[in-house]
């Protein structure tokens, strides 16, 4: 596994970014049922306790990745971004795709739900229920339904 420092510090320290061959993984700021952010990394969020969305440090995090970027893909909500004020990631980062000038897709129903909710889809580059498939596809590997096509 490898671990690379992104960007600027946000909070107390780095952020931490880890690949482990198929995944990226990294610490975020998170908010709780009771609306307190809080940091940690995402496997590390104790028994009994929930991620309801990301927090606004996070966000800020997001933004400094996605400068400059000339390919954006995006697959799935922030956090539960049908119930106020847990929306307010999933709404970020669509509004950031949206201003981004990159060329972005977004898949998946829910996060397609969220930026058609926010009036943003005209200013996405693709959008595709497929969230899943598309990242299948992007990174190479075969999809069965168009395998039977060919």
């Amino acid at each position: 596994e490898s671990r690379y420092e992104v960007g600027r510090p946000p909070l107390d320290g780095a952020y931490t970014l880890s690949y482990d061959g198929e995944h990226l993984h990294f610490d975020i700021e998170w908010t709780a049922p009771d609306g307190k952010p809080q940091r940690q990394a995402v496997d590390a969020i104790p028994d009994g306790q929930a991620a309801f969305d990301v927090g606004p440090k996070t966000l800020e995090m997001f933004a400094r990745m996605m400068k400059g970027a000339k390919t954006i893909f995006w697959n799935g909500p922030m956090g539960v971004f049908e119930t106020k004020p847990f929306d307010a990631g999933t709404r970020g980062v669509a509004q950031l795709m949206a201003d981004s000038g990159a060329f972005t897709v977004v898949g998946g129903g829910e996060s397609v739900e969220a930026i058609n909710e926010a009036g943003l889809g005209p200013k996405i580059s693709h959008v595709s229920t497929g969230g899943g498939a598309s990242l299948d596809l992007v990174s190479g590997k075969k999809l069965p339904g168009v395998e039977a096509l060919l």
